[in-house]
């Protein structure tokens, strides 16, 4: 048995090859049901888990919300529609659904058409009110405005911010065909890209997007190798996201709407028309740790805070109190966005250690492990260790971000024992950090 203080040795020859020294990694091996740390490593202190922190956050949801929590998306109006028509504002009022999808958007404007609205006279007010945010700078975290994964939370978030493209070599070996998947009024896309004919290596930083207005523009290369894909994109502020995308499906709908969009409120008085209710956390909770979804987290994150309107102080405020009336003390717990997505949040290997084993006690344990991704199986975990002792024995959250590289979660080994395993590499080299992770979970799987 490896000493708490030693590292094994495939793990140490593997950040020497790596050129990471020892001291940028912190590591914690514990078993499920307690007892000595079979590892442990640098294991307090405080290092930034990149989207390991998903944990924190959707346990910390599971247990205050409960498993079975949904969220309300809703349509109001001050007076009801006669003959069909609205003749003052629809009002559209969210809570922080983390997955209002194109689909789910639908079916609450398709309400609205099968209930005998056809025309709607006044203003579509767009109701935020539930979350108290600061402007968001989508660009400010790494300089990418139009990836998806920087789009800031929304009280009333409609398919993500982000719209899909698909991309297709033509048949005739030419050019590239591009299909705007998801539908908004006044998109236009102005198609330069070029089809090459290398190996598809990473095709997203071949081709190059820019918008102006409601064009979005690629420009760029894309290989004939690569197939079919999907470029998915948030090119747009709210308001003109959700107004491009209303205006085509309420039209698709055959519905009329002779108005503007705009920000606003319901008034006290207003009546429901239609109402979306999410899906329950307990499903959420897949989706936001098997994919690493950082927008859905900090859906989630703001939820927490039982005030309203919601606010990121309040949220860890709840977290705090939360932490501490299970008795579990993380004195270097610091919380940003609860996403991972930040350079300021930090927690230790210890730390991440017990927040998995009061994690393995709690009743919403099953619910917990089933979200996460497991090795070589699914989620962002699907072609790592596929070939080895670890695969499909352990469900782990990865975290990655520019110096930084992560896993933590749950392995079986083959004798049939269940242990907490936590790594956490803070570098300039953590980007080839992976054989290391990689020689840690063998080494424990293979005991």
């Amino acid at each position: 048995m490896a000493r708490a203080a030693e590292l094994p040795p495939a793990v140490s020859q593997a950040l020497r090859e790596a050129g990471i020294p020892e001291r940028s990694v912190a590591l914690f091996v514990q078993a499920v049901d307690g007892g000595p740390a079979l590892l442990s490593h640098n294991a307090r202190q405080a290092m930034n888990p990149a989207s390991v922190m998903k944990l924190l956050t959707t346990y910390a949801g599971l247990e205050l919300l409960g498993p079975a929590h949904t969220w309300r998306s809703e349509a109001l109006a001050e007076t009801s529609p006669t003959g069909g028509r609205l003749d003052g504002n629809l009002y559209l009022r969210g809570s922080g659904d983390p997955k209002l999808g194109l689909e789910q958007f639908w079916l609450l404007l398709r309400q609205l058409r099968v209930r005998g609205l056809t025309e709607i006279a006044g203003d579509l007010v767009l109701d935020r009110s539930a979350f108290a945010l600061p402007p968001h700078e989508p660009g400010e975290f790494d300089n990418e405005p139009l990836r998806p994964y920087n789009a800031g939370p929304d009280a009333l978030l409609v398919n993500l911010k982000s719209v899909r493209l698909t991309l297709q070599p033509d048949l005739t070996g030419k050019g590239v065909r591009v299909i705007a998947e998801t539908p908004g009024e006044g998109l236009q896309i102005n198609n330069r890209l070029r089809l090459d004919h290398d190996a598809c290596g990473d095709w997203r930083e071949q081709v190059r997007p820019a918008v102006s207005g409601l064009t979005i523009e690629l420009s760029g290369s894309f290989s004939a190798a690569c197939g079919e894909k999907a470029l998915h994109l948030a090119p747009w502020p709210a308001d003109i996201q959700v107004e491009g995308l209303f205006r085509a499906l309420w039209r698709e709908l055959g519905g009329s709407f002779g108005g503007r969009v705009r920000a606003g409120r319901a008034p006290a008085g207003a009546r429901t028309l239609a109402v979306h209710e999410s899906a329950a956390l307990g499903e959420i909770v897949r989706d936001i740790n098997k994919y690493s979804n950082n927008v859905m987290a900090r859906q989630l994150f703001l939820t927490l805070d039982s005030e309203r309107p919601a606010t990121a102080d309040g949220a860890r405020r709840q977290i705090a109190g939360w932490l501490q009336a299970k008795g579990l003390r993380l004195p270097d717990l610091v919380l940003d966005n609860g996403s991972g997505l930040s350079r300021s949040e930090r927690i230790s290997a210890e730390g991440l250690g017990q927040l998995l084993r009061a994690a393995w006690q709690s009743p919403v344990m099953p619910e917990l492990i089933a979200s996460l991704p497991i090795a070589g199986v699914d989620g962002t975990l699907q072609k790592r260790f596929n070939a080895g002792a670890a695969t499909g024995r352990a469900h782990l959250k990865s975290g990655y971000l520019d110096g930084v590289r992560a896993i933590a979660g749950y392995l079986l080994d083959q004798s049939g024992k269940r242990w907490i395993v936590v790594c956490l590499i803070n570098d300039q080299k953590a980007r080839l950090g992976k054989p290391a992770i990689d020689a840690l979970l063998l080494w424990l799987a293979k005991r």
